[in-house]
């Protein structure tokens, strides 16, 4: 119990520490929790620390843990690649999807998203270092999508996600933070879903407003990949 309530304390010092070095707020920086592979046990002491935002990608394995943890008072984020088969327990169960990379998919989502539910924060991911590997979209795409997405009645569009290549320099996250503001006004973007463990104080100076931190708070995940 001590060790996640600990990690939490020192991850949120380095968010502190990094938004002040860069000028900016420290509350206007979201911790978002990836508790992905981890036990929903760990996910209960990350909840008795204050934590409510958590990250998970894969769709199965996530909702056995809102099951598990129903009525703890959790946010539900899934950040990993949507399959379309997949978009109807997504659409149902989750607050927040971060990787939205296609039109077909948003459809899906907005047609599936139960009518008693609040609207589905989502977040157009972007390929922002343009590896063949990474999902997303490329940065010329995202307007298009934004404008199609923007007409859905289901979802709310909050703004961009990306997940840079380890080591890639300071310019790349500039970049998404120019294509972010370029497109805030027009569709009320309030989130920049960047940075992890290893570059959250990057990303926090080029202006991320929401970072995904895994290892530094729940430890090392497991090697067996649960299922989808």
């Amino acid at each position: 119990m001590r060790a996640i309530h600990d990690n939490l304390q020192a991850v949120r010092g380095r968010i502190a520490r990094a938004a002040a070095a860069a000028g900016r707020d420290p509350l206007d920086v979201t911790l978002l929790a990836v508790s992905k592979t981890h036990p929903a046990a760990l996910v209960e002491q990350a909840l008795a620390a204050g934590m409510r935002a958590f990250g998970e990608n894969y769709v199965q394995e996530a909702i056995e843990k809102m099951d598990a943890l129903a009525g703890r008072g959790a946010e539900w984020h899934l950040i990993g690649p949507l399959q379309s088969n997949k978009t109807k327990r997504v659409a149902a169960r989750f607050d927040w999807v971060h990787s939205v990379e296609s039109a077909k998919v948003a459809r899906r989502l907005s047609d599936q998203r139960p009518a008693g539910m609040a609207a589905l924060n989502v977040l157009i991911q972007v390929n922002v270092s343009g590896e063949a590997s990474k999902n997303g979209v490329a940065s010329g795409e995202v307007p298009l999508l934004a404008k199609e997405i923007n007409t859905l009645p289901r979802l709310k569009l909050r703004g961009l996600m990306a997940i840079p290549k380890p080591g890639a320099d300071a310019a790349r996250y500039r970049e998404l933070k120019s294509l972010f503001d370029k497109l805030k006004g027009a569709y009320r973007f309030d989130t920049l879903s960047v940075g992890m463990s290893d570059d959250m104080e990057t990303a926090i100076a080029e202006g991320s407003t929401m970072v995904r931190i895994g290892t530094a708070i729940f430890g090392l995940r497991q090697k067996i990949r649960p299922a989808a």
